[in-house]
């Protein structure tokens, strides 16, 4: 489906077409969420619900389940991150975009290990938002420029030790999917949670676990994560690795 933002009519008759995605947004200030409501629904989104706090926020999405959940990262009853991690749980089809004037490194990696798939600043153009919310339902993340390069950064001075780290000691290369399975093993998911999350069978699963114990010459999976955990490998949970195909 092609993103035409503003088109609200069909060409014939002037009949209401199907909104391109049903949106839940939360913001506890009801004039930022008038501004950010008639930017979507120009951009041919439907607000569906809208909440001013964290607690609002989880009953709108457990009783609307909305396409897209636009938080504010600074709300009250326990603020939009909190938020994001319950509802990336029991709302597990709702995509997650945080809209936000804070530039806290500290915010953004929390948002994101809660389930986020973006991470935008309220200074982003009104025009532009549809658009980058019609991205995130297709897939994609998003991040501001500056933003993305601290991610980046992030996972290459963390992620890469890391590796290099078990590849100079132990002689080991695992493959991507490998480090998606070893990390969540780490967090404690079964085979089915990672079957489900991975988007690939049981048997999958399986058989990446067990390459990963062969590589690194344990006895099991419990073994792999304890050489793992003396490396420091760092916790990066995302939406967006969830979604990708198994490789």
């Amino acid at each position: 489906m092609s993103f035409q933002p503003g088109r609200r009519d069909a060409d014939r008759g002037g009949v209401p077409i199907e909104p391109l995605a049903r949106i839940l947004l939360a913001d506890d200030h009801p004039a930022t969420r008038t501004g950010i409501r008639v930017a979507l629904e120009e951009g041919g989104f439907e607000v569906c619900a809208e909440a001013g706090d964290a607690e609002e926020a989880v009953q709108a999405a457990l009783r609307e389940e909305p396409d897209l959940c636009l938080l504010d990262v600074r709300m009250p009853a326990g603020g939009g991150i909190r938020a994001a991690g319950e509802i990336s749980e029991r709302v597990p089809s709702a995509a997650i975009v945080m809209l936000t004037v804070s530039m806290e490194e500290s915010d953004l990696f929390d948002s994101l290990r809660a389930g986020a798939d973006g991470y935008l600043l309220k200074d982003t153009d009104p025009d532009r938002l549809p658009f980058a919310l019609q991205g995130v339902l297709d897939g994609e993340a998003a991040l501001p420029r500056t933003l993305a390069a601290r991610v980046i950064e992030e996972f290459r001075s963390r992620d890469g030790r890391r590796r290099l780290l078990l590849e100079r000691r132990h002689g080991v290369k695992l493959t991507t999917r490998e480090w998606e399975v070893l990390e969540a093993l780490r967090l404690g998911r079964s085979t089915a949670e990672m079957a489900r999350d991975l988007d690939v069978s049981p048997v999958t699963v399986r058989r990446h676990v067990s390459g990963i114990v062969g590589k690194l010459r344990v006895r099991d999976r419990a073994a792999a994560v304890r050489l793992i955990d003396r490396r420091r490998l760092p916790d990066r949970r995302s939406r967006a690795d969830r979604r990708r195909s198994a490789s």
